[in-house]
């Protein structure tokens, strides 16, 4: 099974918005997959790249951090 992170679309919002650092939350089960996404989009975008490796309950879990933007991979859209 192929996976989708829509990396373009991660790469089109940090150049769109300027972005200097940005925080990666993946659920538990993507978490192995954290550096290939990190350097997926440093291919294309020099910022900074942290991710979370605390327990995440979901996309209503959000950590508080300073950073420019909050990338939630692999949660439930919110409607």
């Amino acid at each position: 099974m192929e996976l989708n992170f829509e990396i373009s679309k991660i790469v089109e919002l940090v150049k769109s918005r300027n972005l200097k650092s940005i925080l990666l939350q993946l659920p538990d089960g993507l978490k192995p997959k954290a550096d290939s996404i990190i350097q997926d989009i440093k291919k294309e975008c020099a910022c900074n790249i942290y991710v979370w490796m605390d327990s995440c309950f979901g996309a209503c879990d959000v950590p508080k951090v300073d950073v420019d933007e909050i990338i939630q991979i692999g949660h439930a859209q919110w409607k």
